[in-house]
């Protein structure tokens, strides 16, 4: 295999990820033949393998590694960035799109940018007010180092690179409409170019590319087709439309590229991962059926110009919320004895892909985890064999993975040595129920547009410990070592919760990972033999890097739980509580830095107010909740952590309730109105469920009471 920097180094702006010694020192003590090691880029290089040259921490001395510094960041939300160093820089954003600028041998605050976002976009975020990195442009000339970042209220903001003054801003989205960023920018050719989420919450997807110097927009390449009424902005858009029935366009139709871009500079081509479609059930969004293109699709552009290219299709008529969105890595691997140039993705539907990324050509897919929804990918169509009950929504067949997927947004990593691929992958079993409710089946009937009935994700009305339990069995998260030539698994780390965070893979044969269980863990790359770990209070949901200065090899880490697991009423949501403790934290051989002691603060539920409704009253306003609150507050109100349990409501929240839900007083906190789907009459059934369920868990926690309704 040829490696990846030697196609990049004459390209302008290549990452400067060579030179590194060949073997592993022996010893801590030979640190100053290690060179200065950057990491430009979010994948580290144009390949985005995440496979770092640097040695000097290895298999033999990584039970030496110890907390060099952290960080302490201020926005509280979710952490999902990628952290990019470039001249003794290191860059990483936080939640609510700040970016903060750090010394990466101290620790010491250049500057922060907060672009100011208004904290009514936490209800247009599908997801959590996450941000997974920035990009980094070197300057020639009299032009300056930039970094990009894309905020959640869907500006891209070129910074200084050295100050972090704005040079220019774009404003990428209609600020109308649930649109929002949080993926990381992509430097591809003159351009830089950025996507953009709320498929959930009814929009059309499109990537758009601006001029790195001026800010002007170059191309914009939308994924699917708008109204045909309205015409076509190009021949695909057309072509794209012959896929689709029905009138989708009213529904938004989806197909936001909110996370993987990558850029082959020796092909010139820039591939987008697309999303699933608004809403998600094909059913109602091409009531006839068709593959409803480019949905879960990885599609390849000229980036200077935004053409067409190729795409392959992933899942055909995308049903499930099975994005094409995660990370896409590029290789040379050697297949039936030939050297081919490939693209290789775990996206959610299950299936590993190896596929040909000058002409899109598949070359070879197998299930990389628990797949029911289709038995293979069928290598002379492309397409998946579904099951006979794949589309069978009637809320007891369980699909396998479900919406959160067999691998989601946690980047995987490749290592070239042992010929393999670390994916953080799921078991994420679910049951769709088809719409019963007329508010389901309409476009704009709820602010999350997807097509069923919320109730099928309702958790059981069990006390809390046989909820865990149950979940404990059904739901895991797990390592695999994946072989992309054999298609097969090495080796599987050790099964845990399924919120687990991205790899990074070493030349010192060693892979770093973080977990919910507030660990970040190194295995052995080629056993999977777990060799250290270290606390980090929080969950750990992104993924490290490393990096040299002055002789030195550090590992590096943005940590702090949230996203989907924890605000959008995921499995975390059903009750699995994890604090978010939002840092930076770097780690270098021989240091003994200890972080500031946590206190866990267990909060037993508070007598509530008794229920003053009927029991159909509370029954009308669990459905309710569910439909439009459990996104953010927790299927069934069992909240991850992030966003509040409802169960806690004090009197004074009880007294303002109908102000809150209807009038959206607490609007700039995040808590927007719901007027245009929730009346009064329902915002006090709600209030009745939150009691009656606040009761109901307050009498098993206290069975002596006598004066609380179960």
């Amino acid at each position: 295999m040829v490696a990846s920097l030697l196609g990049c180094a004459q390209q302008e702006n290549a990452p400067t990820t060579d030179a590194a010694p060949s073997s592993p020192p022996s010893t801590p003590s030979e640190a100053n033949t290690i060179p200065p090691i950057e990491w430009p880029l979010h994948g580290l290089d144009y390949k985005e393998q995440r496979f770092a040259s640097p040695t000097q921490i290895n298999s033999k001395n990584v039970s030496e590694l110890g907390l060099a510094w952290s960080f302490d960041m201020d926005t509280f939300r979710g952490v999902e960035a990628t952290p990019i160093m470039v001249d003794g820089m290191l860059y990483v954003t936080g939640g609510w799109s700040v970016v903060y600028a750090l010394d990466a041998k101290t620790g010491t605050l250049r500057w922060k940018h907060d672009p100011k976002v208004h904290r009514s976009f936490l209800a247009k975020a599908c997801c959590d007010v996450v941000n997974r990195g920035v990009a980094y442009h070197k300057g020639s000339g009299d032009a300056p180092d930039k970094i990009f970042v894309g905020a959640i209220d869907g500006r891209l903001i070129a910074l200084h690179a050295e100050t972090g003054e704005v040079i220019w801003e774009a404003q990428t989205t209609d600020q109308t409409k649930p649109y929002t960023i949080t993926g990381a920018p992509k430097v591809a050719g003159n351009n830089v170019v950025i996507g953009n989420g709320g498929a959930e919450l009814g929009v059309r997807g499109y990537v758009t590319a601006y001029n790195i110097g001026t800010g002007e927009q170059a191309w914009r390449f939308y994924t699917v087709p708008g109204n045909p009424a309205d015409g076509f902005e190009n021949e695909v858009m057309e072509r794209a439309a012959k896929t689709w029935t029905g009138e989708w366009w009213k529904w938004g139709g989806g197909g936001t590229v909110w996370d993987s871009m990558t850029y082959d500079p020796d092909l010139d081509l820039l591939y987008i991962g697309v999303g699933n479609g608004s809403p998600w059930n094909q059913e109602l969004r091409s009531p006839d059926g068709g593959d409803n293109l480019f949905l879960a699709s990885i599609v390849a552009l000229r980036p200077n110009t935004g053409e067409y290219v190729w795409h392959y299709q992933t899942t055909p008529g995308e049903t499930w919320d099975f994005t094409a969105t995660q990370h896409i890595m590029l290789a040379d691997l050697a297949i039936d004895g030939v050297e081919r140039k490939v693209l290789m993705q775990a996206p959610k539907n299950g299936f590993f892909y190896v596929i040909d990324r000058e002409t899109g050509e598949l070359i070879s897919a197998k299930a990389y985890t628990v797949v029911n929804w289709a038995s293979e990918i069928d290598l002379a169509t492309g397409r998946p064999v579904e099951a006979p009950n794949a589309r069978l929504f009637d809320g007891k067949t369980v699909v396998v993975p479900s919406n959160g997927g067999g691998h989601n947004w946690p980047p995987m990593s490749y290592n070239a040595d042992t010929g393999l691929v670390y994916i953080p992958t799921m078991v994420f079993p679910a049951a769709f129920k088809s719409p019963t409710n007329e508010e389901d089946r309409t476009p704009g009937g709820g602010f999350w547009n997807t097509g069923f009935d919320r109730m099928g994700a309702s958790p059981p009305e069990l006390p809390p410990e046989q909820v865990n339990q149950i979940l404990d069995e059904s739901f895991r998260g797990q390592l695999v070592a994946w072989d992309p030539v054999k298609q097969e698994a090495r080796w599987t780390g050790k099964a845990g919760r399924p919120a687990m965070g991205g790899t990074l893979t070493t030349k010192g044969g060693l892979v770093f990972q973080g977990s919910d269980d507030g660990h970040l863990h190194a295995y052995d790359a080629a056993s999977g033999a777990e060799l250290w770990s270290q606390d980090t209070q929080t969950g750990v949901m992104a993924a490290p890097i490393t990096y040299a200065i002055e002789g030195e090899q550090y590992v590096a880490v943005a940590v702090g739980f949230g996203g989907g697991f924890a605000a959008e009423g995921g499995v975390v949501a059903h009750g699995w509580k994890i604090p978010n403790i939002p840092r930076v934290l770097v780690y270098k051989l021989g240091a003994s830095l200890t972080l500031p002691a946590v206190t866990d603060v267990v909060m037993p539920m508070p007598k509530p107010a008794p229920v003053s409704a009927s029991d159909e009253v509370v029954s009308r306003g669990r459905v309710v909740y569910q439909r439009h609150c459990g996104v953010c507050h927790g299927d069934g109100l069992r909240t991850g952590g992030l966003n509040p349990d409802l169960r806690y409501a004090t009197p004074s929240i009880h007294g303002i309730w109908k102000d809150i839900v209807v009038d959206g007083i607490l609007a700039n906190n995040g808590m927007v109105s719901f007027k245009d789907f929730v009346t009064v009459e329902d915002a006090e059934a709600i209030r009745q469920y939150v009691l009656a369920e606040a009761g109901r868990i307050y009498k098993l926690e206290n069975p002596t009471s006598e004066d609380i309704q179960p």
